[in-house]
């Protein structure tokens, strides 16, 4: 049975997240234990509302440091919703830029669209060879509850590395739904609340531990 630890930064969604995780056989601690947190097979870090608070919390457990220690080593991280958006460089809401892990070039920004927050059931555009989406139909429905998001892909493909695997998804206009890359994977959506779809993707993402 894998370990997975639950950041907890003072983010909600914790005991959700820990529950799906459980569900699909993980045996779960949320922790903000440093060492924990490291020693882990897989690292979860959730995350809801605003980016900057999302990140101060983050920065209060020593949640980069973490991040960066265990993909320095190749230790498996998922993101979850603002969880995944404090991975990028940085986030911009209401004029206010906030520094972020700085995982991935990027910027999460407010999305164009006629309605907000983007809220409900939405499928997504997966590419060939996710591990992430194996064994799901290309119909497969993830919840989401967002305004922000990154509408821009900006790592560009080095041919020394394997190239990361980016899911899409629209609601206005394309944005990142999901991002397999090497050990760091991460999701817009909420898995925790994506039902069985979600539970499939959990699932997958413990069999690579």
């Amino acid at each position: 049975m894998s370990r997975v630890v639950v950041l907890d930064y003072g983010s909600g969604n914790l005991r959700s997240a820990e529950r799906a995780l459980r569900r699909v056989g993980a045996d779960v601690e949320v922790t903000a234990d440093h060492r924990a947190a490291l020693a882990a097979d897989g690292l979860v870090v959730p995350g809801v509302g605003a980016f900057g608070a999302c990140m101060a919390g983050l920065r209060s457990v020593q949640g980069p440091r973490i991040i960066g220690e265990r993909l320095a080593g190749g230790r498996p991280v998922l993101g979850i919703c603002v969880g995944m958006q404090a991975l990028f460089e940085r986030g911009v809401e209401h004029g206010v830029t906030d520094e972020g892990c700085g995982e991935w070039p990027g910027t999460v920004e407010r999305l164009h669209a006629d309605v907000l927050p983007h809220m409900g059931w939405n499928t997504v555009r997966a590419p060939e060879g996710s591990q992430f989406f194996a064994g799901l139909d290309a119909d497969a429905r993830f919840y989401f509850v967002h305004s922000f998001g990154v509408r821009k892909w900006e790592l560009d493909a080095d041919g020394a590395f394997t190239p990361p695997l980016v899911t899409w998804a629209h609601h206005g206009e394309d944005f990142v739904a999901a991002v397999e890359n090497g050990p760091l994977w991460a999701t817009q959506f909420h898995p925790e609340k994506s039902g069985d779809a979600g539970a499939h993707i959990l699932r997958n993402w413990l069999n690579t531990l």
